[in-house]
């Protein structure tokens, strides 16, 4: 078997602590380049895990013919274009998440992928329910909840309370773009359990105005809100409310995050940790242990080289489904942004070219 290589474009904490582990651990795989912020930071990542080369840019890397594939580990605002130069330099793509900055940076990166079937393009997905998500969408499919009606999300979160904290990635709105706290990665795990959302009506704030950026030493307005709800309604019929919070911390008692689903026949209960619990109505809540087989755990770059290698389908998580949750991310912003209800359009899954949204295309 060819020895699949692969370059680094980004080498962040979750590049580090996940993906190059991830990629040595298995057979015939290779990460032989790297380019980081700096050409310092670069050979520092090349000599702590081995990498033979750095690149000089991201230019030169696409341009190495001993690179069959990249792992972008950047932040969100340099996934669409280097997304897009590697799959038009002929690399397979696996980029971290969230998608990009907006839907239609989102919707550009499909176009591109769409425009290369021949190579694969994966999205590091949410990982929270590796453990218990094929089961719970199994118990969903056979109707053990009876009809889905309501779900409710809260993930509480008061580490943003403190304005002396310095400002961090997901603050700023140049890098994180419309990306908003745990929004994302809670609407993905929940469109593979419930389906598409068609619409939101969203509320919001931003307590904490300023921060200090430490890397330009100086104060920056902060755009991103740290408290948020949401009213959703999805395809299915039923409601989901997000309730997302960086300043309010669990000071009652309550799990910092958690899903309640609530049935017709049933109800389950989701608790951060990827554990939960479930009874028909009237009867006492039982845990939830994962069906024979399904408890993957942290697959994610033996997924990468299974769908270079042998074609196997992307599930977790590819662009369509990237565009997906990035339509919703952008939606529950401009509802709160214009205050009104915001639709969202589904995405074509017939291989043809990425519709565009129904969202504001000036709104960046």
């Amino acid at each position: 078997m060819a020895t699949l290589r692969i370059g680094l474009i980004g080498a962040g904490d979750n590049t580090r602590k996940m993906h190059i582990p991830g990629f040595q651990k298995l057979t015939d795989v290779e990460l032989v380049s790297v380019v980081n912020r700096s050409p310092e930071s670069s050979q520092r990542v090349a000599d702590e895990f081995g990498i033979a080369k750095t690149a000089s840019s991201v230019e030169a890397l696409l341009a190495d013919e001993e690179v069959d594939a990249v792992c972008i580990g950047t932040w969100p605002y340099k996934h669409r274009e280097f997304t897009m130069a590697a799959l038009a330099a002929g690399k397979h793509v696996l980029c971290e998440a969230r998608m990009a900055r907006n839907a239609r940076g989102a919707e550009g990166m499909l176009a591109a992928s769409i425009a290369r079937p021949e190579l694969v393009a994966q999205l590091v997905p949410a990982p929270f329910d590796f453990r218990l998500g094929p089961t719970i969408q199994r118990l969903i499919g056979e109707g053990q909840l009876g009809e889905i009606i309501e779900t409710r999300v809260r993930m509480l979160n008061g580490g943003g309370l403190d304005p002396e904290r310095a400002l961090h990635w997901r603050h700023s709105y140049e890098l994180s773009g419309k990306n908003t706290m745990m929004l994302g990665i809670m609407n993905e795990m929940l469109q593979r359990w419930l389906g598409d959302t068609l619409s939101v009506v969203a509320d919001a704030a931003i307590h904490v105005r300023q921060r200090h950026d430490a890397e330009k030493d100086r104060d920056v307005q902060v755009r991103i809100p740290d408290s948020l709800t949401v009213s959703a309604r999805l395809a299915n019929g039923s409601r989901v409310i997000y309730d997302i919070s960086a300043v309010a911390g669990g000071e009652f008692g309550q799990p910092p995050g958690e899903v309640l689903l609530h049935g017709t026949e049933g109800a389950l209960h989701w608790t951060f940790g990827d554990h939960a619990r479930f009874a028909k109505h009237g009867a006492e809540m039982v845990e939830i242990e994962p069906d024979e087989g399904t408890d993957r755990g942290w697959q994610v770059e033996a997924d990468f080289v299974a769908s270079v290698r042998d074609g196997a389908p992307v599930n977790l998580t590819n662009f369509h489904d990237g565009v997906r949750y990035m339509r919703f991310i952008e939606a529950v912003w401009e509802s709160w942004s214009q205050r009104r209800m915001i639709e969202i359009r589904a995405v074509e899954e017939n291989g043809g070219e990425a519709q565009p949204s129904l969202l504001d295309a000036k709104t960046g």
